[in-house]
């Protein structure tokens, strides 16, 4: 009998995220999900909402396989392949059940980034569709997160299926506050961080791209970042993992960075020349992500945190930064994690992870679940 929540979970992810109509047609990519009970409640809602379901299976130990032993010419050709079943789609679904998140750990940099080269125009494709992303429960994700399995499988049905419209509601103001701002700084322990974003858009992610959701992000002038910034939780990168990384820039380039493994950051930072830049900053606004998962998809949404991605910028908030990586790193600013300050044109909005001014303070958890 299938779980009740997943059935839940795919009449948010068909009706509300993708908001599939008939006729079109959506593709289900499938990661390390070899079960057709996970998949038929995804098919059988696309298919009630009048859409056509088409299925690819993918298996992470099958693409290291792809990557340690293909040539470039195997890339192309493969990418070439999906990328014409790509631009047919109208939307797209991509259910991810990692049974090993350091799948690619010894896959040497020069393959990852000859195989991610070629892959890059299928996932540009798919960011021109509707696509959502989210998590399948697995042990693996529940011991990164150091969860039992049954609690974070509990803990991320009840994040995906929130009631997001609410959430988009009170995100409108902190949406409109971005993009009226000229100058961000960033206060925190080892972290002294100043850009402009002036005239860059700002973004509301409210469970239409992915699950769990909740952040509102744009991107900084790409020049314009100066000083350092500390991040207190740990970043992972193609099964890479990486702790108290800090970076510096100058001229909106990293300058100097550290962390617990810096031959292979320093590897990853020279992928190419707009690695070193930032392409994106966001703010994290889920009322119920209180904790780190070790999990970019839940991290990133954490309220009381922020975010930069180094790299590629995207396509609706674009600094030009171009990158054949995207790269995010969080900061939690809580008191327990030794709390910060977001200014906002030289105004306080958050401190210590708390809104602080009256048009914001609906975003506070308090305010949201209540």
């Amino acid at each position: 009998m299938t779980d009740p929540r997943l059935r839940q979970l795919a009449r948010t992810v068909v009706h509300y995220s993708a908001s599939v109509q008939p006729g079109e047609k959506v593709l289900i990519r499938a990661l390390d999900i070899h079960n057709a009970d996970v998949l038929a409640p995804f098919i059988d809602e696309i298919h009630a909402a009048g859409g056509y379901a088409f299925l690819d299976y993918g298996d992470y130990a099958v693409n290291r396989r792809m990557m340690l032993s293909g040539t470039e010419e195997q890339f192309r050709l493969d990418a070439q392949m999906k990328l014409e079943q790509m631009k047919q789609m109208d939307a797209v679904v991509l259910i991810l059940g990692e049974n090993n998140i350091s799948e690619y750990a010894d896959v040497p940099a020069e393959k990852r980034d000859s195989y991610r080269k070629w892959y890059r125009p299928v996932n540009e494709e798919q960011t021109k569709k509707k696509w959502i992303l989210f998590n399948y429960p697995t042990k693996a994700y529940a011991q990164l997160a150091e969860m039992s399995t049954e609690s974070y499988t509990q803990f991320l049905y009840d994040t995906c299926t929130m009631d997001y419209s609410r959430m988009s509601e009170a995100m409108n103001p902190l949406t409109e506050l971005m993009t009226k701002t000229e100058r961000v700084r960033i206060v925190a322990p080892g972290t002294d961080l100043r850009f402009s974003i002036q005239n860059m858009p700002a973004i509301k992610c409210d469970g239409k791209v992915n699950l769990p959701d909740g952040e509102v992000y744009t991107a900084p002038v790409r020049d314009s970042v100066e000083g350092t910034i500390a991040f207190n939780t740990r970043a992972s990168y193609l099964g890479q993992n990486f702790n108290n990384v800090s970076f510096t820039f100058e001229q909106g380039k990293i300058v100097d960075c550290r962390s617990d493994n810096n031959i292979k950051l320093n590897e990853l930072l020279d992928t190419d020349a707009g690695a070193r830049f930032i392409g994106e900053f966001a703010i994290g606004t889920h009322p119920t992500i209180n904790r780190v998962m070790n999990d970019i998809g839940f991290d990133e949404k954490i309220n009381g945190s922020l975010h930069i991605a180094l790299g590629q910028a995207y396509e609706n908030a674009d600094n030009d930064n171009r990158s054949d990586i995207h790269w995010d790193l969080v900061l939690l600013l809580k008191k327990e994690f030794g709390g910060g300050e977001i200014y906002f044109d030289d105004v306080l909005i958050s401190q210590d992870g708390k809104f602080v001014i009256d048009s914001l303070a609906g975003l506070n958890p308090e305010n949201l679940i209540g």
